[in-house]
């Protein structure tokens, strides 16, 4: 499932790319992460290490994203792209091995996090009136990726190379908010009802006079937009670029695959907390 690292990792590889200078890794923000959530902790219980005092005033915000980093924060509306090339679904089992003596010493008795996964990056805007979102950018995979090159890379693919949208200029940075969503239980519809609203993403293929179509929507689309099963599927048949007569829609037949994932949301404003609590102790 993908988490809060996952999200700053994905903003840190896009700041980065715009900014013009090294990206840290997945394992080094993960390390950085669990560091910084410490000393926000140390800071409310007025247990403040010495060399982290300078910074103990600017992170309370924090805390809410700290005692629940599997929450998320808006959600947005969402027309995910598939990626080019990514026609195979796939799920790994595979395990994130410890990065130091602060990952061993934590009890986690939940399910271990993947080390790769299917999976899409969502950028947003936020407004500054409301907070409303409004999508950026969004472009993902189904191809299983190694976690650490497949976010930092879709993470910059979908701010700049989503054809929707001109791409993402780094004086933007601060009025976005980063969604991750991993992939997970690919499975065939029994038919194209064969599907929950908010458990499912959707995945359909179709042939009409001589063409192929197929496309996608995350398992938080249908809901967002208030969609029935019936509305989800004519929307996702027009986005696959389908013009026929909308009460017919049911004489296609229609290829679906179901799949999971929970989006995680994060806002610049967190990123950015934790970013310069990063630049302070490296200092």
């Amino acid at each position: 499932m993908a988490s809060t690292v996952h999200c700053l990792f994905c903003f840190e590889a896009l700041a980065a790319h715009l900014e013009k200078r090294k990206s840290m890794t997945l394992a080094e923000v993960h390390k950085s992460w669990a560091e910084y959530s410490r000393s926000v902790e140390d800071d409310s219980t007025g247990d403040v290490p010495a060399d982290s005092s300078k910074l103990s005033k600017r992170l309370p915000a924090l805390r809410r994203v700290t005692e629940d980093s599997s929450s998320s924060g808006t959600s947005s509306a969402s027309n995910s792209t598939l990626s080019l090339g990514a026609d195979t679904p796939a799920t790994s089992t595979s395990s994130i091995p410890a990065t130091g003596e602060e990952e061993e010493e934590e009890e986690n008795d939940g399910p271990t996090p993947p080390t790769e996964s299917p999976l899409f990056v969502t950028w947003n805007t936020v407004s500054e009136r409301g907070g409303e979102h409004a999508l950026r950018g969004c472009i993902g995979t189904f191809e299983a990726q190694e976690l650490d090159s497949g976010l930092s890379s879709y993470a910059v693919i979908s701010a700049t190379q989503d054809t929707r949208f001109h791409a993402v200029r780094a004086a933007e940075l601060p009025s976005l908010a980063v969604a991750v969503t991993l992939l997970t239980d690919f499975e065939p519809a029994a038919d194209p009802a064969d599907w929950e609203l908010g458990t499912h993403g959707l995945r359909i293929s179709f042939h009409h006079h001589g063409r192929r179509y197929g496309a996608t929507y995350l398992p938080d689309v249908a809901v967002e937009q208030g969609w029935t099963k019936e509305e989800t599927l004519v929307s996702l048949m027009r986005k696959a670029g389908w013009v026929g007569r909308k009460d017919r829609w049911a004489e296609i037949k229609l290829d679906v695959v179901r799949y999971q994932g929970k989006k995680v949301s994060l806002e610049y404003a967190e990123f950015k907390r934790w970013r310069d609590w990063v630049d302070g102790v490296e200092e």
